[in-house]
């Protein structure tokens, strides 16, 4: 998204609220201000507790982060942060009333773009003067390596359709999200104005929106009469300095204060910590596509990544041919058959089409056991399994091993249009990162060689499972 900088509001009292509009590696190195505070002081100034082993390091793949400067022993407490410190949406300074300016528009935002209401907050405490939170958000980066603060020839360049479609919502929303926020403010008093009279734009929005994405923890917030708690976005300083790995060695937990009502958010050290070793949490087990469009990076070999199709019998028709499979129904199930598509939430008006290759489960098992139903012919032998064994690659062809080759096949062949669609090969893809990019370009190619790198396993996968029953059945034929 090409947007704009922030003008900058013509009054000496108030933090401009300007920012880096579009993302290179040296932009996302640098803090907000020059030489910020020092944020492990802050912490323990204000109650919190640092190890004294934790330091800041400056040498990070995804910018600085949190290391250890010398052994830490399991089940050691790294930081503890009292109440006082997370940045929430609606702490107790009027910004949670019913007819706070913030919470008009926080109604405003989709909940999938939940990211948006706590960067309002975020970009409130931004601007004000004297903020308690301005030694943490003065730290925070000056832009980041989300693909909205791409240029748009690399969006184009991440080659994949359901991101491109989500990069483009997002752009669409903080544009359309600009105008909301200037018709909210534009007569409100100094007072009573949520960012200190200065302008807020797609810009800035965009910042907030993408500094809470990738840092904010979704953890336990107030405590309902009923005794559950409800869920609540909080932006962690210092812990969310910590990068992401599937198997970290620390977590964080919640625990309520001795002697008091109120929480506090521990990282503990999950597995013993050796000397400069990264501090290390898991941001959940998401997809390349999540990671990218919230935390800026691109994980390679990504066990969880996974690619996104629709399920359409004429496509799937196509696909069978092209697999030599004979007489495909995929356009034209038998009425049983499409009784079985729509429990399978394939067929009907409310019907949910986006089905997955890849990942944990490797083909999606809704897919699954539609091929395997459209490529069954005995009515009966189809009932006598339940929708779950249909739905399982685990299961040792169901329907037989003629029918589980027909529909490895049919996927394979779905793989190779996949791939097809792409305008570029693997191969010149790294050709292209050998020869030296920018920043943006590189994230997006390093995104689309996963994509392809998907779908190249699940072929060389399916293709193993395929010879293998393929070799089972002529062992058991020359018996």
């Amino acid at each position: 998204m090409a947007v704009s900088k922030f003008v900058m509001a013509s009054l000496t009292n108030c933090r401009p609220l300007t920012c880096a509009a579009t993302f290179t590696a040296s932009s996302y190195q640098e803090r907000l201000v020059p030489n910020p505070p020092d944020l492990i002081k802050w912490v323990r100034r204000e109650g919190g507790f640092v190890h004294q082993a934790i330091k800041i390091s400056q040498d990070g793949t995804n910018g600085p982060g949190l290391i250890a400067s010398h052994d830490i022993p399991k089940g050691s407490q790294l930081i503890v942060l009292p109440d006082n410190i997370p940045l929430k949406f609606g702490d107790e300074d009027g910004v949670d009333e019913a007819h706070s300016v913030l919470v008009k528009l926080a109604h405003k935002v989709p909940d999938e773009l939940w990211a948006m209401k706590l960067g309002l907050k975020l970009l409130q405490e931004r601007a004000r003067v004297n903020s308690f939170w301005w030694p943490y958000i003065s730290n925070l980066p000056r832009t980041y390596s989300v693909p909205i603060f791409f240029q748009g020839e690399d969006i184009k360049n991440l080659q994949y359709a359901p991101l491109l479609y989500q990069v483009n919502r997002r752009c669409r929303f903080l544009l359309d999200f600009e105008q909301e926020v200037k018709r909210a403010v534009e007569n409100l008093k100094q007072n009573d104005h949520p960012f200190d009279r200065q302008d807020v734009d797609a810009s800035s929005l965009g910042w907030s929106m993408s500094a809470v994405s990738s840092r904010a923890f979704r953890l336990y917030g107030k405590k309902l009469p009923d005794g559950t708690c409800i869920d609540a976005p909080m932006m962690l300083p210092l812990i969310d300095m910590c990068n992401h790995a599937f198997n970290p060695n620390a977590q964080i937990i919640q625990e309520q204060d001795a002697g008091s009502a109120k929480m506090l958010i521990k990282a503990v050290a999950e597995t013993p910590i050796k000397q400069n070793d990264a501090i290390l949490l898991n941001y959940g087990c998401l997809n390349n596509d999540l990671f990218l469009l919230d935390y800026g990076f691109v994980i390679p070999s990504n066990p969880y990544d996974c690619i996104e199709l629709k399920y359409d019998g004429a496509f799937l028709d196509a696909a069978s041919v092209a697999a030599g499979v004979s007489s495909p129904k995929f356009s034209s199930p038998a009425p049983w058959q499409q009784q079985f598509l729509s429990q399978l939430n394939l067929d009907g008006e409310a019907a949910n089409l986006k089905v997955t290759l890849g990942g944990q489960e490797l083909v999606d098992g809704r897919l699954l056991a539609a091929l395997r139903v459209l490529l069954a012919s005995d009515m009966e032998m189809v009932r006598k399994h339940d929708m779950d064994t249909l739905k399982s690659l685990s299961a040792d062809a169901p329907l037989g091993i003629a029918n589980e080759v027909a529909a490895y096949r049919t996927i394979i062949a779905l793989c190779v249009i996949a791939l097809e669609h792409f305008p570029t090969k693997i191969m010149e893809d790294e050709s292209s990162l050998r020869q030296g990019v920018s920043a943006s370009t590189e994230l997006a190619i390093q995104f689309r060689i996963q994509k392809k790198s998907v779908i190249i396993d699940v072929m060389r996968d399916l293709t193993r499972r395929a010879k293998s029953l393929l070799s089972k059945d002529t062992t058991a034929c020359q018996g």
